[in-house]
């Protein structure tokens, strides 16, 4: 065995001290040593363990597989103790251990472990102590991980769900900004035209009138029909010698104006006041299109940032508050909406409007909501489409939430597996095991529980929730 690694030295390192110095030589006498020159592997994602590995010199880059990359998770200097540990089921490697500079390490062989649970009892402790304190902090990066997957997941979806609404408000203020440059212009040819009061008042009132009607006007037509308006009108303006004829018949179309009702301003103008006045009108109809399209846009954005911040619960403390259920599970919704849209997934809604508010941790339910909500469109990507039920009820003291989706379900052998922590059926790197794990945390939590049934073509996560809870 090597000189530079002595009982003087392994009492160094803070995990073993307290541990025996007899027990200390009888690791030195019975372990391998092994070296690695700078870049090689020490061990990989699903090698099995050989032993317990003690880094005596060099550096190490333990990393995970992460969304197909490998991430780093620490740095591990001398003193560092790897692999199999006395009691631990985990036989396989779940990271990869890479030599950055040249390694040397003592690695007990496996088949040394009886014989040091029999007769080593202080050394044994403290490498069970090492285990303890590895599964709390690989525990802890899990959890953490997943909540940075989770939130990327959110961001995601936000980001797309707000890029149409900015762009739109963008375009609309772009738009806004020439068209008002043209202003002057229009000032111009108004001041021209001679009309009398009621000519004037006719005006004003048609056209407010019609401006008023807007929206209930827009969806009445089909293309067909609106293309078949748009160019009667066009030739009816092209024989009146209207300027700009096919704008103006698009916009005329659009906010309802008939040909009718334009014949009522044709009497009550002179022959060269007619396209100055059409196109005025024109001008007054794309302004307010321009608002509307800038209001509408601004009020999707004002609606997703209240979302985010109810669904983050942001502005309240953590102590349980009445809430009414349904507003968590529709944040939720409009969070994770382009995600839907992506899956082509058909969103049925069924909610009892008449439950009561419910006690509740609201940032925590939210989570549940987001998990169960996010595997059932994981799981109805492989069918390309899909269809999400989401049902509230009364169930006596309880309040249930129904998520349910038609894709392929879960097999028998693995149902009873899935709330255990780290199980996942998702590739690597999508999934951390953690989802249901952290799901069924919080719903027991809420003195509630949570029951999931399948079959091909349905499956459905039961949450009941006391409602005095």
């Amino acid at each position: 065995m090597t000189n530079t690694t002595t009982v003087e030295w392994m009492r160094s390192i803070e995990a073993l001290q307290g541990v025996p110095d007899n027990q200390l030589q009888w690791f030195i006498d019975n372990s391998e040593r092994q070296e690695y020159p700078a870049g090689s592997y020490i061990f990989k994602v699903d090698d099995k363990m050989l032993g317990t590995q003690l880094i005596v010199s060099g550096l190490v880059r333990i990393c995970q597989m992460q969304n197909n990359e490998l991430r780093e998770l620490i740095i591990a200097e001398p003193g560092r103790i790897l692999g199999y540990l006395p009691f631990s089921r985990g036989t396989i490697y779940q990271v990869t251990g890479e030599a950055i500079e040249d390694v040397v390490i003592l690695n007990l062989p496996i088949e040394k472990i009886q014989e040091l649970i029999r007769n080593h009892f202080e050394l044994t402790q403290a490498l069970v102590h090492i285990m303890t304190n590895r599964v709390r902090d690989y525990t802890s990066f899990l959890r953490q991980s997943e909540k940075m997957m989770a939130l990327g997941k959110l961001s995601a979806g936000l980001a797309h769900e707000l890029n149409n609404p900015a762009a739109a408000v963008v375009r609309g203020a772009h738009s806004m900004k020439k068209h008002l440059q043209l202003q002057p212009e229009f000032f111009k040819r108004i001041m021209e035209i001679r009309m009398d009061a009621a000519a004037i008042d006719l005006v004003k009132e048609k056209m407010f009138e019609v401006l008023s009607q807007h929206k209930s006007q827009q969806s009445t037509l089909t293309l067909v029909q609106r293309s078949q308006k748009e160019d009667e009108l066009t030739e009816w303006l092209d024989e009146l010698n209207v300027e700009n004829s096919m704008e103006l018949a698009e916009n005329f179309v659009e906010f309802g104006f008939t040909k009718e009702r334009l014949d009522e301003f044709r009497h009550r103008l002179g022959a060269n006041d007619i396209s100055p006045v059409f196109n005025w009108i024109n001008n007054n109809l794309v302004t307010e299109k321009i608002v509307s399209d800038i209001e509408e846009a601004s009020k999707r954005i004002a609606d997703l940032v209240g979302s985010v911040k109810s669904f983050t619960h942001m502005d309240k403390g953590y102590d349980k508050q009445l809430t009414n259920i349904h507003d968590g599970i529709r944040n939720t919704i409009s969070i994770l909406q382009y995600k839907l849209r992506k899956g082509n997934i058909e969103l049925v809604e069924q909610y009892d409007t008449t439950l009561p508010p419910l006690r509740a941790l609201i940032g925590e339910l939210n989570q549940v909501w987001t998990n169960l909500i996010d595997n059932a469109l994981d799981a109805m990507e492989v069918n390309k489409r899909g269809r999400l039920i989401i049902k509230t009820e009364r169930d006596k003291d309880c309040l249930k939430v129904i998520i349910t989706d038609d894709g392929p379900g879960i097999p028998e052998d693995i149902i009873a597996k899935i709330y255990d922590p780290f199980f996942t059926t998702k590739d690597p790197g999508k999934g951390t095991g953690l989802g249901l794990d952290i799901v069924s945390q919080i719903i027991r939590q809420h003195k509630g529980y949570l029951n999931v049934e399948s079959k091909p073509g349905e499956t459905s996560f039961i949450v009941s929730l006391p409602i005095h809870g």
